[in-house]
């Protein structure tokens, strides 16, 4: 499964800074805007201790894990919908991802300009904010003069609720809040919200940038930031991006757990934010263990075996027989596939089985 997360801000918040972080990919990091043009586009991997706890029981060949790519998206400014900056540009690219990572600046600096004089993140927020919705709703007009005529004049029940959809959306959206914040009740509402793809309804995951002083506790800046999205369903991570950069340059782990140790923090910003997004998609990961390789695969929450086993090649799904299953902890525990099944701890499961997080799974097909 891709999954593709937009990295999104004002000019100079430290955007490109992580983004740099984030992937191998070294995006220009300059103090000046649109130092970033087109989109960089870097792939990393999802940290997941698991594989190389599996890794030591199975010795494979190799170990796969699981991957986001993570776009660093042009820097935008107030007036974008109406082509301001690189305005354009910037809500093309932000539309193809699944999810907006939104970095904002809540730190000092009087070496590093501001795009708008002063540090203050919630009007950055609602700067970004208002250019979304501004272009949501241009996406919502549009559709209710399709469907409105249908929804009044004749009999067809699915243009009525399409109609009820976009009213609700236009309506919030008029009062300058996101289209996230709008909740549907029923499956048929739910599904003609997501067929409008609107941009201010993608999963959110703001990134208060902090400086090192700031990184454990907070600051002022990241409270104002928590009071204004309390009431959409989005994510909050705090992150000192000056210190990711540190932390990228170690060159083994004991160097980056003795640097993160020393300040107070047990994972880097760059793992939380990665695993952040996951859960940001209600995504999560199925695992495969063999010879060849230890291997993490992606999957969306909830999902039963054979969709899980499609992630890995379509005939599995198509031809799903059964799912060989064994819990994670069951299989460090007793250290083999051999003495997992000794013990009577691997479970053979269904169609109808709902896979877990960290499920070590093998399924039997037949095409």
């Amino acid at each position: 499964m891709a999954l593709q997360c937009g990295i999104v801000g004002l000019p100079n918040v430290g955007k490109s800074t992580l983004f740099n972080c984030l992937s191998n990919a070294k995006a220009q990091s300059a103090n000046f805007p649109f130092c970033t043009i087109e989109p960089n586009v870097g792939v990393i991997t999802v940290p997941d201790d698991r594989l190389n706890r599996l890794a030591e029981c199975v010795h494979p060949q190799k170990i796969v894990p699981t991957t986001v790519e993570i776009v660093d998206i042009a820097g935008l400014v107030k007036g974008a919908s109406k082509g301001e900056g690189l305005g354009n540009k910037f809500l093309a690219n932000i539309r193809e991802t699944d999810a907006v990572i939104h970095v904002l600046r809540c730190f000092d600096d009087e070496n590093i300009v501001h795009v708008d004089g002063s540090i203050n993140p919630v009007r950055d927020k609602e700067i970004i904010d208002a250019e979304l919705q501004i272009k949501d709703l241009e996406t919502v007009d549009a559709r209710m003069t399709k469907v409105q005529k249908q929804a009044q004049t004749g009999g067809d029940k699915q243009a009525k609720l399409a109609y009820e959809v976009l009213r609700r959306y236009k309506t919030a959206l008029e009062q300058g809040l996101n289209a996230r914040t709008v909740a549907f009740d029923t499956k048929d509402e739910q599904k003609i919200a997501r067929e409008l793809f609107l941009l201010t309804n993608k999963p959110a995951l703001y990134v208060c940038n902090v400086d090192e002083a700031s990184v454990v506790s907070g600051n002022a800046y990241v409270e104002q930031v928590r009071q204004a999205v309390s009431t959409e369903q989005a994510g909050i991570l705090t992150v000192a991006a000056k210190i990711e950069s540190e932390i990228a340059e170690f060159e083994t782990c004991e160097e980056r757990e003795m640097f993160l140790n020393e300040i107070g923090l047990e994972e880097s910003g760059v793992n939380r934010l990665i695993k952040s997004a996951y859960r940001l998609l209600n995504l999560e990961t199925f695992l495969t263990a063999g010879p060849q390789e230890v291997r993490a695969w992606t999957y969306l929450k909830g999902s039963k075996a054979p969709q899980c086993a499609g992630v890995i090649h379509t005939d599995f799904e198509k031809g799903f027989i059964r799912a060989e299953v064994i819990k994670y902890d069951d299989y460090i525990r007793y250290g083999s596939e051999a003495a997992v099944k000794e013990a009577g701890k691997m479970n053979v499961e269904g169609k109808e089985y709902v896979v877990q997080d960290g499920d070590v799974m093998h399924f039997r097909f037949n095409v």
